[in-house]
Order: structure tokens, then sequence, then C-alpha cells
């Protein structure tokens, strides 16, 4: 009889390899520990051998959250209070439907406002396009003593709005530094009503915005003009260009995408002003609330606590939403078409 003998597994060393034992599947309750406890992750390397998915939501978590309690949340309670009756100190509030929009359509005092806001706008917009850039034009070259000026030019952006507004308000009275100056100089018989005219009012609250904003807007466009190629306005000087002509066929394409951030924030901010107006035509908004804007119409109408209607209020601030997301949309637009 031939013994027969029980083959053995032969483990390979060396070169050939070595034979490894069969690796069990790791337990649900292990996989789901691995996911969240820090540990190394599989074909990772430095520092990422112990990051998990959820760190990056850790570190923004403070930001989300202020997103949510500050931005998310009032947005959609202002939605919801929109449908109803609400009142400004709380209390009851019962579903009306679209009683409050119906209302806000036909509400002249509302159109007004709406006027208001997107004269203000127009008017303000494109003069706060062009004359910061001018006047980036003016300070970016380095001259002796340009840095006083960049600063002096940047000053009124310190300051608070009130506090302009109230120096304003010193400037413009009847008995003001303006009017003094120009009887003084034979230039006016009587004052100029800027405070109590309507029409005044308003263009001179846009004044103030633009004469605020100036500074702000010039950092801007100085930080555009210095990616604007030098080799580009040497050339044209040398093919016989004068400084206006290079300044629109070389600067301003040049810095179109600074302009057109510049028109969306100046356009929202447009939108949303109000410390001008409350400033120079008292709080109410002028003579018989004439020169009210979106926002001033809001206060007056949603948060007045004795006639105030707090889903009305919500329904107008809607509105403005909408008008505001319907500028930006279209800035977006013109951005993408001048990129195309």
């Amino acid at each position: 009889m031939v013994a027969t003998q029980t083959a053995k597994p032969v483990s390979v060393s060396g070169a050939e390899g070595i034979a490894s034992a069969p690796v069990t599947a790791p337990s649900r309750a292990r996989r789901v520990v691995g996911a969240v406890l820090p540990g190394p992750a599989a074909g990772a390397n430095g520092a990422a051998l112990y990051r998990r998915w959820w760190l990056p939501w850790l570190w923004t978590a403070p930001a989300i959250g202020c997103a949510v309690v500050f931005g998310v949340f009032p947005f959609l309670n202002t939605v919801i209070l929109s449908f109803t009756n609400a009142k400004p100190l709380g209390g009851a509030a019962g579903f009306v439907g679209l009683d409050n929009y119906r209302r806000m359509l036909g509400d002249p005092d509302f159109w007004l406002a709406t006027r208001n806001s997107v004269l203000y706008a127009v008017v303000v917009v494109p003069l706060m396009v062009f004359l910061p850039l001018m006047l980036a034009v003016l300070v970016e070259k380095n001259l002796p003593g340009i840095g006083f000026f960049r600063s002096a030019f940047y000053t009124p952006v310190l300051a608070s709005s009130v506090v302009v507004g109230l120096s304003w308000q010193w400037l413009l009275a009847d008995d003001g530094l303006v009017n003094t100056w120009l009887q003084k100089a034979h230039l006016i018989r009587s004052a100029i009503p800027f405070l109590s005219d309507s029409w005044l009012i308003l263009l001179s609250a846009m004044g103030l915005t633009l004469w605020k904003g100036l500074g702000w807007y010039m950092i801007f466009y100085l930080a555009a003009l210095g990616n604007v190629p030098k080799e580009l306005h040497e050339a044209a000087q040398m093919d016989g260009a004068g400084t206006v002509r290079r300044f629109w066929h070389i600067t301003v394409p040049g810095v179109r995408q600074a302009m057109m951030l510049v028109g969306t924030l100046t356009g929202i901010g447009c939108l949303r002003v109000f410390t001008e107006i409350f400033m120079l035509g008292s709080s109410t908004g002028g003579p018989g609330g004439a020169d009210r804007t979106l926002p001033f119409y809001i206060r007056d109408v949603g948060l007045d606590p004795i006639t105030g209607n707090a889903g009305y209020g919500s329904a107008v601030s809607v509105a403005l939403f909408v008008l505001t997301l319907g500028l930006t949309l279209l800035a977006q637009r013109l951005t993408k078409e001048d990129e195309a």
C-alpha cells in the first residue's frame, strides 16, 4: 500500500510574495465608527489621513448658522407674514391670502415709493459707475502728495451716514452755508428750499449718496486699473491716440467687470436707501411723504406700533426683494453677454 500524504499549504516568501489569510469584512458598527471618529482614511496621505467628511462642515457651521438665523429664517418668516394680517407688536395673526398684495397693487403710496426708489437708482447708478472711475484715473499716477488726495477722497466713506446727513442738513438749510454764500455772492435773491421742496430733497439725497460713495468705489477701480496692461497705453500713445481716446478704448474695456460690479452694488444700495431721505426729509420722508422710498414706506406701513400692519409691510418687503433680484439678474446677464 502506498501511504497517502495530505498536502499542506506552503507559504511563499521573498520575491514570490506572501500568501495572506482571507480578510473578513468589517461590521456595520465598525464602519460607522470609522466614518465618524478621527482615524486613518483609506488611500489618503499627509494631513488627509485624519480628515473626515464632516470636518469642513464643522469649520463652516458658525457662518452657516448665522446665515440661517439672520438671513434665511427672517426671509421665510417675511414671506409667511405677507399672507397674514399680523401686527408689529405680535398677537393673533389671521391668514388673508393675497389680500395684502392686492392692496399693494392698488395703493398709490406704494407706487410713489417705487417711483422714487427706481428714479434714485436710474440717476445715481450711472454717475456712481463713471465718476469714481475718472477719480481713480486721476489719483492712479504716483505724483508728489497724491496720497493726501487719495485719503481725502476716501474720508467720507469712514464717516457715519447719520453724521454726514447732519452735516448736509447744516449746509443745505435756508440759513446754511450754501444759501448764505450764494446770497452774499448775489447769485440768488432768496434761499433755495433744499430741505423743503420734494424734488430738491430727492436730488440732495442723491448728491449725498454720490459724495459718500465716491471714495469707496474709487478703491475698486484702483485695483482694476492695476490689471490693465501699461503696454496698451504706450502702444496707443505711439500711434497718436489722445487721452480721451485711450480712456474709452483701453481703460473702460479693461475695467468693464469692475464697472458691472459697481453698478450692481450701487443699484442694490439705491433700492435700499433710507438714511439719506430720513436725514434730509425728516421723519415724514419729505412734505407729505412725497420722497419716501420703499424701505421708508415699509417702515411707515409695517412697523408703526399703532396703525402698522406687519403683514402688509411684509408684502411690500417681498416686492422690494423681487425688484432687487430682477436688477441683480439683469446685471448678471449683462456680465455674461460681455464675457461672451
